[in-house]
């Protein structure tokens, strides 16, 4: 059981980060970090999953399977027929306050763990010094599944909408056989393969190999373009909100506003991708506390304005359609300013799309330098200093998927996945103030135990507010792992005896 539970010192993890051919070039600042997390964090969802959460989601086929957990332990698996996911309705606003509060607590404890171990890989690493290296595993296996399925979700909607704007310019329709997915939720749909999604994930991964600093350049440039769209359409349509809309604020009382909590989240994921760059930021034990804070609160209030004045617009019952702004844009005769908006949600896309194959390079890159996985996934290109093999394959792993299935509905596999990870790290912080009480933290959490615990605490709440069928898969994705950790990792690892 000890090989399971061994942990690689942090003095060691840091020496592995500066071995030539492996090491990887420090070039980022603290508003890069910034815009890195509100690249990752402000993707589709502020433009789609707002309106699913406020409306809510129906059970077309009421199953166990599909029904929340946290109300299957409450009503008894004989009420299931009447569980769907009730929707917040104006208390989005709430659930988006909520989660980034627990994302907040997370948050501090990503930070101080990203201050004292500023090394590639992010929860993964932070867990290989804590909590030892089958945890580790599990947590980078997780990651993967994170950034991957996110991504293939974002590629197949980044499809349609420029489908979308390619026919409303200049009038072009690409044919439906080279722009769906072969399969949507399970149908054949008569497509060949969705080439538009895997397109631009190839020229994004292009764009990560050529080099961090010109990745970090092109994900500013969207990432204002994208909050320009989102102020636009909170200051536009403000003037067309009904306060009669907002009553009553919690529709489905407090059940409906943590429901709309765990489908929001997967609008937050994101965050911890700033982790993931700690081995490339200049000053890490001052700017990676600031990039994971930072793009936090300025996340936060863009999704309750937005999520405000959109139930201000239209009925929350209305709301549960694929482009809920668009359509309120479009209820209240603003057809120009929603062109605009249109043309920042695609932005808003291509910068998530960025972030998180930047983030899950990044994940293959610190557990192959560690031996769980092949060596040629931590090779550094001797010109760019990136990882380009890990690039490469976590694009084509990413791609290919995203041209054949739309796995959109797979979306809360990252949400639970994710909450993992943040309950981990959070755990982390309490070993290490345990074990190395005096080793220096260039960032502190307030209030330990208490922050880290909350963390915990909360992590597991909005887990079990996701629907049985994800945890199914969860534990099927982690059997998974384990059985490749065993097969190659555990024999493979830098702490395995020789």
């Amino acid at each position: 059981m000890g090989q399971y539970l061994r942990t690689k010192s942090i003095d060691d993890l840091i020496a592995a980060s500066e071995v030539p051919g492996k090491r990887l070039s420090r070039t980022l600042g603290p508003w890069s970090l910034v815009a890195l997390g509100i690249g990752a964090v402000i993707g589709s969802g502020i433009f789609i999953l707002t309106g699913t959460a406020a409306a809510g989601e129906t059970l077309s086929v009421p199953s166990i399977m599909n029904a929340p957990v946290l109300e299957l332990l409450r009503h008894g698996a004989d009420s299931v027929s009447t569980i769907g996911r009730p929707g917040a309705g104006p208390g989005i606003a709430l659930s988006f306050t909520l989660v980034a509060f627990v994302c907040a607590l997370a948050g501090l404890c990503y930070a101080e763990l990203a201050s004292m171990i500023p090394i590639a890989g992010g929860a993964y690493t932070y867990s290989y010094a804590t909590l030892g290296e089958i945890v580790a595993w599990i947590l980078g296996w997780d990651l993967i599944l994170e950034y991957a399925v996110s991504n293939m979700a974002v590629a197949v909607g980044f499809s349609a909408y420029f489908n979308d704007i390619l026919d409303a310019l200049f009038g072009v329709h690409l044919p439906k056989a080279l722009s769906e997915p072969m399969f949507i939720g399970g149908q054949a749909t008569g497509s060949i393969f969705n080439l538009p999604a895997f397109l631009i994930l190839m020229a994004l991964t292009a764009l990560l190999v050529r080099g961090v600093q010109e990745s970090t350049r092109a994900n500013n440039i969207m990432v204002i373009i994208k909050i320009a769209a989102i102020l636009l359409f909170v200051f536009a349509a403000s003037k067309s909100v009904k306060t009669e809309n907002w009553v009553p604020f919690f529709p489905n009382g407090f059940s409906g506003v943590l429901t709309g909590g765990a489908i929001v989240f997967f609008t937050y994921i994101g965050f911890d991708s700033v982790s993931t760059a700690a081995e490339e930021c200049r000053r890490p034990q001052r700017d990676l506390p600031f990039g994971i804070i930072v793009s936090l609160l300025i996340c936060t209030v863009l999704y309750v304005a937005v999520s405000l004045v959109l139930t201000g617009v239209m009925n929350w019952k209305t709301l549960n359609n694929p482009a809920p702004v668009a359509k309120a844009l479009e209820y209240i005769g603003m057809d120009n300013i929603r062109a605009l908006v249109t043309t920042g949600a695609l932005g808003g896309m291509l910068s998530s799309l960025l972030v998180f194959q930047y983030g899950q390079a990044r994940v293959w890159f610190a557990m192959s330098r560690d031996g769980l996985l092949p060596g040629y996934f931590s090779k550094v290109h001797p010109k760019y200093q990136t990882p380009h093999i890990s690039t490469w394959i976590a694009g084509f792993a990413v791609g290919l998927p995203a041209g054949i299935w739309d796995i959109a509905t797979f979306a809360d596999l990252s949400n639970i996945g994710t909450l993992f990870a943040f309950a981990m790290v959070s755990a982390g912080v309490l070993v290490l103030r345990k074990k190395q009480p005096h080793r220096p933290r260039g960032f502190r959490v307030p209030l330990v135990p208490l922050v880290p615990i909350l963390s915990i605490v909360f992590c597991f709440i909005l887990m079990l507010s996701l629907p049985l069928q994800t945890w199914v898969w969860f534990f099927c994705w982690l059997i998974i792992g384990l059985f490749i950790y065993n097969l190659y990792g555990r024999k493979h690892s830098a702490l395995a005896p020789k």
